[in-house]
C-alpha cells in the first residue's frame, strides 16, 4: 500500500509518501526540487553514478514515520543538496525549506 499526504511547512505544501512493504516502510517527503528520505536512500549512488542528474536529496536513518523524518537530522546529503545549504545534521523540515 502507498499513502501520499500533503504537509504544510511555513505556508508551503510538500508531499509525504509512505510505501508500506513487508517488514519495513519507505518514507520520503518531496518538494518540486528535491526530497528527504529514510535510510533506504543511497546517497553514494546519487553522487557517483547519477551525478550528471544533479539530484537534490538528503537521508535520515532510524526513522519510522513521516513526522520522525521531518524532525530527524539528515545523516547524508547529495552534492546538489549541499550547494543549496542542506548539510549533514540539518533537520528534515529545514532541509525541505531550502529545497523549495
Amino acid at each position: 500500500m502507498m499513502r501520499m499526504t500533503p504537509i504544510e511547512l511555513n505556508g508551503h505544501t510538500v508531499i509525504g509518501i509512505e510505501v508500506l512493504l513487508p517488514k519495513t516502510t519507505l518514507l520520503a517527503v518531496a518538494t518540486d526540487k528535491g526530497y528527504i528520505m529514510c535510510g533506504a536512500l543511497d546517497i553514494g549512488l546519487l553522487n557517483e553514478r547519477l551525478k550528471d542528474r544533479g539530484i537534490i536529496a538528503a537521508r535520515a536513518v532510524g526513522v519510522k514515520t513521516l513526522q520522525e523524518l521531518l524532525d530527524a537530522p539528515m545523516e547524508s546529503v547529495t552534492h546538489s543538496a549541499e550547494a543549496l545549504g542542506v548539510v549533514p545534521g540539518i533537520i528534515g523540515k529545514e532541509a525541505l525549506l531550502k529545497m523549495l
